[in-house]
């Protein structure tokens, strides 16, 4: 089988590329824009081998996509290419629209004209989106497969209106389609704005570790390897015209998740006499629009696909520490100018 993968130089797209190398026999094309977050030292595991394949392109060149689909003809596209990071959406709103919206719309354009070629029974178009569009929780309750949409950031809103498009074209074209929406992910080649591997180098440098309000929200943590993992359950096994939630059944407060990480550090690089990683924890400003807690109902892909998460939050979040500690010229060679500084501060049009 022939796989497209969009953003596969991402930290999700190459935890799912170094999967399907490593334990299918699928051929790999991997497309990828190669912004920031998108770094193919994140594949250099698995770059030499001979059914892994990189292009460089930008899902919202129209032209350059209908020519990559048409010519690799895949079996499965597995579109996870989006601008990703909830803070720099509220500071530059536009690049996100542009990506997460007009790149799938181009991808499905693609996708359609390829189905409708080939006739191809076996095509499948896999759209990877996130819980956050369905808005905030309170206390209880867990998000299904059925909860209505309500996003309340830049970036929901635009992963959002890309999951809609997908099902258009399901119901209006007959694609076949299949969407997933997950929880937080943490793990290895994390690019360093998101909170567990800012707060682990931050820790390390003995740089302070921000934690936005009283720290009291609430996410539900995946590792990316048990993402990847369910990813190709679905691609494979999951029923055109569904969706399927993916969590790691980890809820913890972001308060919860620092002071974890501070406990690991402290126990595998003792910061020296006289001092202590917890003391470098600072509450600042909330981020606007922050909801407060999300929460995956897994039942589904447990019941219909036999999927159920391997790493508890503590035992994936110790393999993480050690990574990033024993992988600090990776982190270097990716940060580029990001100089763990504070986003999403901004007002903008």
């Amino acid at each position: 089988m022939k796989i497209l993968v969009t953003g596969g130089a991402g930290f999700i797209g190459s935890a799912l590329i170094r999967f399907l190398i490593n334990e299918t026999d699928h051929d790999v094309l991997n497309l990828d824009k190669l912004t920031y977050a998108g770094n193919l030292e994140s594949l250099a595991p698995i770059a030499d081998n001979p059914r892994y394949s990189f292009i460089q392109a930008d899902i919202c060149d129209t032209a350059s996509i209908n020519e990559i689909v048409a010519s690799f003809g895949p079996d499965r596209i597995m579109h996870l290419a989006a601008e990703s990071h909830v803070d720099r959406s509220v500071d530059a709103p536009g690049e996100f629209i542009q990506t997460n919206i007009i790149g799938t719309f181009n991808l499905l354009n693609a996708a359609r004209t390829l189905y409708e070629r080939d006739e191809n029974d076996n095509f499948l178009f896999h759209h990877v989106s996130t819980d956050e569009v369905y808005g905030s929780l309170g206390e209880e309750d867990f998000f299904t497969e059925e909860t209505p949409y309500s996003p309340n950031s830049p970036y929901s809103a635009s992963k959002a209106s890309s999951d809609h498009l997908v099902r258009a074209w399901g119901e209006t074209y007959g694609l076949p389609i299949v969407v997933t929406n997950c929880s937080n992910n943490y793990g290895h080649y994390q690019f360093p704005e998101k909170l567990i591997p800012l707060i682990i180098m931050s820790a390390f440098e003995q740089k302070s570790l921000p934690i936005y309000g009283d720290g009291s929200n609430v996410r539900d943590w995946l590792h990316v390897d048990d993402h990847a993992r369910a990813l190709y359950l679905v691609a494979t096994s999951g029923v055109p015209g569904e969706t399927y939630n993916i969590g790691g059944n980890n809820e913890k407060t972001n308060l919860d998740v620092v002071s974890t990480i501070c406990d690991v550090l402290t126990e595998l690089r003792p910061p020296g006499q006289n001092l202590s990683y917890h003391n470098l924890i600072t509450h600042v400003a909330d981020r606007p629009g922050h909801d407060f807690r999300y929460a995956i109902d897994t039942r589904k892909i447990n019941r219909e696909l036999g999927w159920l998460p391997q790493e508890t939050f503590e035992s994936g979040l110790r393999k993480t520490v050690e990574w990033y500690l024993e992988n600090g010229d990776w982190c270097e060679a990716v940060s580029g100018g990001y100089e763990q500084e504070r986003l999403g501060l901004k007002s903008a049009n």
